[in-house]
């Protein structure tokens, strides 16, 4: 062999071992990099004339496995949803508070019993001021529970969709990341360079995409990467497609959203896991079906107190009554039986009244007239479409359902003269408002309905009557509409409320359940994907002493040749 062929291979050998060295500190500086795989210098022999003439470094490798990349990427997918499930269920629970052993809740079922029990007290003693006082304040503190929990609800709605607008803007910075990258990888292979480390980065911005949302991708012959949505609308492939949403800046329960669009096509409902398909599901299907089960106990918890509330009347008795209910002049009357309608003085005592067959009334404008022809009462529909009935006299106005009723209800119940509690859902229901100010204005009177009264006797009168109807009402079971994940049942109010309660801690335990399975299983494949493409420091460190030795030597022969050829030009001098 020549003194050039030898200069040659240990030239080789000293760039090749450099390389090498080179490889394995990127590999031990980048151990904790995420995304990061372990990079191998791929060292081929060359020849020159049938010799060998040395080495060189041919590629610089990484060994990843595409399909446990793609298992990854999809066991993210469904870790991002499983992770905000969680999260949100818990919220959803803590809004109703914490489930004992007997169905109950530290804060709606415990309000629903702390009215039963002020309406028990109350029916002992219904003259009491005092305890009129802690009937409102218990029925003003469970329509409080309702309304702060329902808009929580609305709250976390608003959160999800705010949430999407987050996820949304970080699938396209990574759609521009990876079109970067997929450039970068272009020009680095033009030039003959390796792209090992701009594959890790762009296999990295996709594995966040897919934590958002469920895509598929691939990556062509010249190794640039397509990603699309699950319905295959193209999000890169020669030009980024990104997409476009905007939160509501205000969220109820009639907020009509955005869609999620791609140049303009609808994807939202293609978008059905990950972070971003989660909070779509919880906007619009989970926390939606939570709401409407706050909604049928509020409705349901309105309808029969009104309804037994409604039998009554104020002492002193008001002067006027104006309806809740909108009605119009010509609107059908269905009413049967016989209500009585009275006016009565200060103490209660009769002054006039009347005894209507509703049955004779095809309008609700009979209805006024027959009112009006009494002469000591006068009834009208003012410009709101409210129906008032009032004393010509100056004296109050009481009404009692002998055997009346309108459209299955009491007539006061029908048009709403004395509703205890106002409102539509459990956003907005509540007390009504002159109750709540002045809480011994509370209702626990009664009119008379005895045959033939006599005018100027006792005609309005307190009784317990009321007070026992409503917490009978409130402890007897009621007929609940299916609602949410709740099918239709006749129970308790406060039982309602447990199971509102416990499906929600039910719900939480299993959201709790799926995203430690969904963590082992993404876990597992990581685990895996390090074991296979992830850096052995103690490995990396020994191939660097191996190296360093081998770079010595290298260095020791290019050294002895130089000596020999200095020998030799001093024997020629």
């Amino acid at each position: 062999m020549s003194f050039a062929a030898i200069r040659n291979t240990a030239s080789s050998a000293l760039t090749t071992t450099q390389v090498r060295l080179s490889i394995a500190a990127a590999n031990i500086a980048n151990a904790d990099t995420a995304g990061y795989t372990q990079k191998t210098g791929v060292q081929t022999m060359t020849s020159m004339g049938g010799l060998g003439a040395g080495v060189t470094v041919s590629a610089i490798t990484s060994a990843v496995d595409k399909y446990l990349l793609k298992d990854m990427a999809t066991a993210l997918t469904a870790l991002g949803a499983a992770t905000v499930n969680d999260t949100f269920a818990d919220r959803l629970q803590a809004l109703f508070g914490a489930v004992d052993g007997d169905d109950s809740s530290t804060t709606l079922a415990n309000s629903v019993t702390a009215l039963e029990t002020a309406l028990a007290q109350l029916a002992g003693t219904p003259e009491s001021t005092t305890l009129r006082a802690l009937v409102v304040d218990a029925l003003d503190s469970l329509a409080s529970d309702l309304r702060s929990a329902s808009s929580g609800i609305q709250e976390l709605r608003a959160n999800a969709d705010s949430g999407i607008e987050d996820s949304v803007n970080l699938v396209n910075q990574q759609l521009e990341t990876i079109d970067a990258l997929n450039m970068l990888i272009g020009m680095a292979q033009a030039r003959g360079e390796s792209t090992v480390d701009l594959e890790d980065q762009r296999n990295t911005a996709l594995q966040a995409i897919a934590s958002e949302m469920n895509v598929s991708s691939y990556v062509t012959s010249d190794s640039q990467m397509k990603i699309y949505t699950g319905s295959g609308v193209a999000l890169l492939d020669s030009a980024v497609h990104k997409l476009s949403y905007e939160a509501s800046s205000f969220v109820t329960t009639g907020t009509v959203f955005s869609p999620i669009t791609v140049e303009g096509q609808d994807i939202t409902g293609t978008v059905t896991s990950g972070t971003m398909g989660a909070l779509i599901d919880q906007r619009d299907e989970i926390l939606p079906l939570a709401q409407d089960e706050l909604d049928e106990l509020a409705t349901a918890l309105m309808g029969r107190l009104n309804a037994i509330y409604n039998q009554g009347t104020m002492l002193p008795a008001p002067g006027t009554l104006t309806s809740t209910t909108t009605v119009a002049a010509t609107d059908t009357f269905a009413g049967t039986g016989t209500l009585r309608i009275a006016t009565v003085d200060d103490q209660g005592a009769l002054v006039s009244y009347g005894d209507f067959d509703l049955s004779t009334f095809a309008t609700v404008s009979d209805f006024v007239a027959a009112i009006n022809a009494t002469g000591s009462m006068s009834a009208g529909i003012d410009a709101g479409g409210k129906l008032t009935i009032a004393s010509t006299s100056g004296d109050g106005i009481a009404l009692a359902d002998i055997d009346s009723s309108v459209s299955g209800q009491g007539v006061s119940d029908y048009f709403g003269f004395n509703d205890l509690m106002t409102g539509t859902s459990a956003l907005n229901i509540a007390v009504r408002s002159d109750i709540k100010a002045k809480s011994d204005t509370l209702s626990m009177a009664v009119l008379s309905t005895d045959d033939s009264p006599t005018i100027g006797a006792k005609a309005v009168s307190v009784s317990s009557a009321i007070a026992s109807n409503l917490q009978s009402a409130m402890l007897g079971e009621t007929t609940f509409s299916a609602a949410g994940t709740l099918s239709a049942k006749a129970t308790s109010f406060v039982d309602y409320a447990g199971l509102i309660a416990s499906g929600a801690a039910l719900r939480a335990d299993s959201a709790a359940t799926t995203l430690t399975s969904k963590q082992n299983t993404y876990d597992t494949l990581a685990s895996a994907f390090a074991s296979q493409t992830g850096v052995n420091v103690d490995e990396e460190t020994a191939l660097v002493t191996e190296l360093t030795q081998q770079y010595s030597t290298a260095a020791q022969l290019l050294q002895a040749l130089n000596d020999m050829f200095d020998a030799l030009l001093s024997a020629v001098k």
